[in-house]
């Protein structure tokens, strides 16, 4: 089966009008056999990962499959994506399970309702994103933040995991408790549990390897499976997971008071906004349309779906997952009936083969988790920021840093902090800069370039390439303060090349109206050219700044200013 190609002409981008079951709405019976192929290849894969998400979030194998089901139908109605998987996923995990643990104990009904309270929270959240929307939103983090980010999560399943992997037990605490703890214990290593645990990791990273289709994860834990079985190696030490119980899903509303909810309020918010930077980043990566926009809002809604649903059924946060969202790209997967198909295998073997996994290893899960934990550490992409942008690097080590250190919500809190601070920092660097007109031509360049310019006497022109806001008003008005002093000349024309000025806000326009009031003060003809942004111009004209310029101080180009208004502001022919 060749990977399915998102710009075929037979799949067109589904009506806007259409509410629900956006993935049928151009479904062809010749699609069946590829969904079917798709929908198997994903139960392969998402039989083993759904049982080790939810242990890493602190829950019974089962629960996951609640998960996957609850992600995957939602999803499935109210989604927008053809092919976007949703379900339990190991980026959020460790996040809701670190700061549910520091509050009550996992595996008890305290934490399961606490879990299934934050699904309905970060559900609802998720879909007013959507509903609103505010796909924006899911913009806040800047890449070298999300690398950060990803690495400490890593870490966190790598620790988490490794007294599994090892087969020793560790009390519950911090990541800095947890590793004095292994490097404690490194002497009670059990070999047997240690060769199964590290056998499903490279089985898994080799298949992965050879290609993504391969289920290794499942491999690793049937061979681990039939290891346990045919040696008897429960006697020698190996923990098994034990007959999961088979029920079905079981509708049920948590009842938590103010003061929970109060606790779960701040953890929901940055479970919210990690939830819609991947779900963004899932449906641009995978289009349903090449040669359309990718409907994220709607993905929104249809993930936030599934997690209330999620939180119905007593499970917790889903989320999308673009590894397995690959897998029905590369097997050629045509709509949701893939991954509703996956969901309904999963429930299957969950109702009738919970036996199936009596002798299951935990190393086994343990050793599939850290295989994800090492596809979550980007190592190009750190070497390319370092060598590129050391101070990004930098925001990199940051928020790994935090993440590992402090209680894994505050880190991810500090992470989103970095991300805004870098924002705010990138704004606040704009400076104001001049231009003079290159030899020959009607162009006018930035002078700090190897372009060779000239100066035209009496015209200044200056830019200034970021929006301009409360954040660097004054700097742009001691820039122009600075630029007039320092003109080797009496300036009598001073141009604005506005092709940066992408917006204009309140405090920006008071500011803007003061250096035109000085520039007319000093008897300065004070012009604007390039003012592209549709967004920026109609600020100008809610402020009044272009009532105050004129029209005829307005123009397309920079030339087009100066020949109009040359060295003196009176008109002149061209």
């Amino acid at each position: 089966m060749t990977a399915h190609d998102p710009s075929s002409s037979h799949v067109s981008k589904a009506p806007s009008a259409w509410p629900i079951l956006r993935s049928f709405t151009t479904y062809r019976l010749s699609f069946i056999t590829a969904d079917v192929v798709a929908g198997l290849t994903l139960a392969a894969i998402a039989v083993p990962e759904q049982m080790a998400t939810a242990r890493l979030a602190g829950f019974p194998p089962q629960v996951g499959f609640f998960a996957f089901l609850a992600g995957s139908l939602a999803f499935a109605i109210f989604g927008g994506n053809r092919l976007l998987s949703c379900g339990a996923d190991s980026t959020i995990a460790p996040i809701f399970a670190g700061a549910l643990g520091a509050v009550t104990a996992a595996g008890s009904p305290q934490y399961a309702s606490h879990a299934a309270a934050l699904a309905l929270m970060v559900g609802g959240l998720v879909i007013a994103a959507g509903i609103f929307r505010l796909v924006r939103i899911a913009d806040l983090l800047s890449l070298p933040v999300t690398v950060g980010f990803l690495a400490g999560v890593a870490a966190h399943i790598v620790i988490g995991q490794l007294p599994s992997l090892l087969g020793i037990s560790v009390a519950e605490g911090s990541l800095p408790q947890k590793i004095a703890q292994i490097v404690a214990h490194l002497g009670e290593v059990n070999p047997a549990t240690f060769a199964i645990g590290g056998g499903v990791f490279a089985l898994v990273t080799l298949c992965d390897a050879i290609s993504a289709r391969l289920p290794g994860a499942l491999l690793g834990l049937v061979a681990a499976t039939l290891a346990v079985v045919f040696f008897g190696l429960t006697e020698q030490g190996v923990s098994v997971i034990g007959a999961i119980e088979a029920r079905w899903p079981q509708p049920h509303i948590p009842t938590l008071d103010a003061g929970d909810l109060i606790k779960l309020g701040s953890l929901s918010l940055i479970l919210a906004l990690v939830i819609m930077v991947q779900t963004a980043a899932t449906t641009r990566s995978f289009p349903s349309d090449a040669n359309a926009e990718p409907d994220i809002r709607n993905d929104f809604i249809g993930v936030g779906a599934g997690s209330v649903l999620a939180g119905a059924v007593g499970a917790f946060p889903v989320d999308a997952s673009p590894p397995r969202t690959a897998i029905l790209f590369e097997t050629g997967g045509r709509s949701q009936l893939a991954g509703l198909l996956a969901a309904a295998l999963l429930l299957v073997l969950l109702i009738f083969g919970g036996t199936l996994f009596r002798y299951v290893p935990n190393a086994a899960l343990a050793g599939v988790l850290m295989f994800v934990a090492s596809r979550l550490i980007r190592l190009r992409q750190m070497l390319l920021i370092f060598r590129q942008s050391f101070p990004e690097f930098m925001l990199i080590a940051a928020t790994a840093a935090a993440i590992v250190i402090l209680p894994i919500e505050q880190g991810a809190a500090i992470g989103i902090v970095l991300s805004l601070v870098q924002g705010v920092w990138s704004t606040t660097r704009a400076q104001v800069i001049l231009f003079e007109r290159v030899p020959g031509t009607s162009i006018w360049w930035p002078v700090k370039t190897r372009r060779p310019t000239e100066h035209r006497p009496g015209v200044l022109v200056v830019g200034f390439q970021a929006p301009l806001s409360f954040l660097n008003a004054d700097t742009f008005r001691q820039g122009i303060e600075a630029a007039l002093r320092d003109a080797p000349d009496r300036t009598h024309l001073l141009v604005l090349e506005a092709s940066g000025l992408l917006e204009v806000d309140f405090t920006a326009a008071q500011t803007l109206r003061e250096v035109i009031a000085n520039c007319r003060s000093q008897e300065i003809v004070f012009a604007v050219a390039r003012l592209e942004s549709l967004r920026a111009q109609d600020a100008l004209q809610r402020f009044g700044i272009a009532e105050i310029l004129g029209r005829d101080h307005v123009f397309r180009s920079v030339d087009e200013a100066v020949r109009a208004l040359g060295g003196t502001g009176r008109a002149q022919a061209p």
